[in-house]
């Protein structure tokens, strides 16, 4: 047998390990690369069944590491209400994204999954997260940089277990209260939306300086991607009907509804979601026109487009009548991940034979999984796929709660403080004999929180999660002295025979989302209207109300003595008392016009026939009491 030299030897082993470290070495993998260069390495590597995967985004409920693993995923999602189990803890969640993800490192380019959720005021769907104020009520704060901190604290709670990608913010300029959605409206006027888009790089971090416009931006791990929705004219449908057809001009639309998109996409938002609605008849979701023209290539977004939930379905009536027709026209629309959520192999099936057999080019499906690929490039996901537990204490941290409390604070609208003739009744004396607290929305946490808390519809009571209500507020705050009674639904003669010296009324809207809330009538449910006028009827009283928008209060204004819009204050309470018992002042100012009766509606600032019970804008102050 021949001798190979040692030199040679040594040599060859050099050359086997250099051709191994080659064939390990993967641009893709390389975080010191380009973005660009990484994301045009991959999709060299990608199969076109690996690039459709990364368009398909399935419910939690569904998932699992080997249907992830198996027809190679790209996004998962928790639809509202979708957990892992009641009341799980931040390790729970953590414990369950990480599982899911472990399948997608599994295959062959270990492309990791982007999971989303919505976190609209807070991280919502999460026992224990920091509910916030919801958007109409952080609208009459007029204070962006409150708004950014609520951002940057979200980002904190939906990180805290294990989530990267939220579903948020809502940039709807809602035209009409009776959308069963106005609550997730910052508000009716387009200027006002686009200040409040700070939220953006509240959740996504800062921009560099020098950034491109357009270009998806996330900081780090303690930040998450955003997504801008729901592209466009949500908040101007007909009527406020859910999902319905916004009737307007182009010039209307790019100056009212596309006002926080531009704001948006110069601050970097990741990705934007598209609407159920129709702007003059044609489903958003098919509309190449506005999602690839306008938004892509005139304004420039370099993110990815998202549908809502089944939202491709919806194309057709009834919806998923013609599913490969809902496929060919939402994807050729300009729309790069598909929210399926349940009937994935349909969805992959379908795109795949029609890619195969050039109904839809190859070329579009390039730019949907391209832009996929920034984004999860951007955010570092390839970096780090897998959650720790390092931020589990932010989830619900006091230092947040005590943001919403200043929230709070600073949402509240004081629209009327005193009868004509007499001193203003606020801020009320935390010194009295005794005081009497009623209506529905006194003690119920779920009332307070609204809707897309805990479950998408929310909860009334109080065992959804933890926070504190109105009336647990006002024990805290007055004197230890004053007695507090709270009777739900007093009667009349009760209230007269008692001898309060003040009340404090709270009613108000049950928890409601999306069509559920669509409301031709506005008025308060009973017993509320009963409760006013019993307690009123017979003391000075205060009336708070608890709404996602402004309801039918002209029949009552005359008997009450103040009148508060609180809107859906969240968790804490206790900012509801701060300012009620004087700590400090009313600031608020109305995002939307107050209507007189809904006849007059639609009706917003700036309409030539404008004739408010509360015009936009207004909100009486108060100075603070001194200690």
């Amino acid at each position: 047998m021949a001798r190979i030299p040692i030199a040679m030897l040594g040599l060859l082993l050099f050359c086997f390990w250099a051709a191994m470290a080659e064939a390990k070495y993967m641009k893709y993998k390389d975080p010191k690369q380009s973005v660009n260069v990484r994301i045009k390495d991959l999709m060299s590597r990608m199969t076109l069944e690996e690039k459709i995967g990364q368009m398909v985004q399935i419910d939690r409920s569904v998932a699992s590491a080997e249907v992830m693993k198996k027809y190679l995923i790209g996004s998962i999602l928790s639809g509202g209400g979708s957990v892992p189990a009641k009341q799980a803890s931040a390790e729970t969640w953590i414990e369950m994204v990480n599982d899911f993800q472990k399948g997608c490192l599994s295959t062959r380019l270990g492309i990791p999954m982007i999971y989303g959720i919505d976190a609209v005021h807070g991280h919502n769907n999460v026992y224990k997260a920091t509910i916030f104020p919801h958007n109409v009520g952080l609208g009459a704060t007029r204070d962006p940089e409150l708004v950014k901190r609520i951002g940057a604290a979200t980002a904190l709670e939906v990180r805290a277990t294990g989530i990267p990608y939220v579903f948020a913010p809502c940039i709807a300029v809602c035209r009409d209260p009776r959308w069963g959605r106005c609550f997730e409206s910052y508000s009716e006027d387009p200027k006002v939306v686009q200040v409040m888009t700070e939220i953006v790089p509240g959740l996504q971090g800062d921009l560099p300086p020098g950034s491109r416009k357009g270009v998806p931006y996330v900081a780090g791990n303690k930040n998450v991607a955003a997504c801008a929705k729901h592209y466009v004219g949500d908040g101007g449908t007909t009527k406020g009907i859910n999902e319905n057809n916004t009737m307007i001009n182009r010039h209307g639309l790019l100056s009212i509804h596309m006002a926080g998109y531009y704001t948006s996409i110069i601050k970097g938002v990741s990705t934007v979601m598209v609407s159920y609605s129709s702007w003059n008849g044609k489903k958003m979701h098919a509309n190449h026109e506005l999602v690839t023209d306008f938004l892509k290539n005139t304004l420039r977004f370099r993110g990815f487009v998202i549908s809502d939930w089944q939202g491709i379905d919806r194309i057709t009536s009834p919806p998923h009548a013609n599913y490969s027709y809902s496929i060919e026209v939402g994807i050729k629309a300009g729309i790069d991940m598909i929210m399926v959520p349940y009937n994935y192999t349909e969805f992959i099936d379908g795109l795949t034979y029609q890619v195969k057999n050039k109904i839809i080019p190859m070329s579009r499906i390039d730019d949907a999984v391209r832009r996929i690929l920034r984004v999860k490039f951007v955010m570092g996901l390839f970096e780090e796929p897998l959650a720790d537990h390092s931020l589990v204490h932010e989830l619900g941290s006091q230092a947040h709660r005590n943001l919403a409390r200043e929230a709070v604070r600073k949402s509240l609208v004081l629209l009327k403080n005193g009868q004509p003739a007499d001193e203003p009744l606020l801020p009320l004396p935390k010194k009295a004999p005794k005081i009497l607290v009623a209506g529905t929305h006194a003690d119920n946490l779920g009332n307070q929180c609204g809707g897309w808390t805990i479950e998408w519809q929310g909860l009334s009571g109080n065992n959804l999660t933890s926070g504190t209500t109105i009336l647990s507020a006002i024990k805290k705050t007055v004197d230890p002295k004053t007695k507090v009674v709270y009777k739900e639904n007093p009667d009349l003669s009760y209230v007269k025979s008692s001898k309060f010296s003040y009340a404090i009324v709270v009613v108000g809207e049950p928890p409601y989302a999306e069509t559920f809330g669509d409301n031709l009538n506005l008025t308060i449910p009973e017993p509320g209207p009963s409760i006013i006028t019993n307690v009123c009827g017979a003391v000075k009283c205060v009336v708070i109300v608890i709404s996602g928008r402004p309801v039918v209060i002209q029949p009552y204004v005359d008997q009450i003595d103040a009148l508060v819009a609180a809107w859906l204050p969240g968790t804490e309470g206790q900012g509801v008392a701060d300012v009620l018992f004087g700590d400090y002042s009313f600031t608020g100012k109305l995002s939307r016009t107050w209507f007189r009766t809904v006849d007059q509606l639609p009706m917003n600032v700036g309409d030539k026939h404008y004739d408010p019970l509360f015009p936009f804008g207004f909100g009486l102050t108060t100075e603070p009491t001194k200690a």
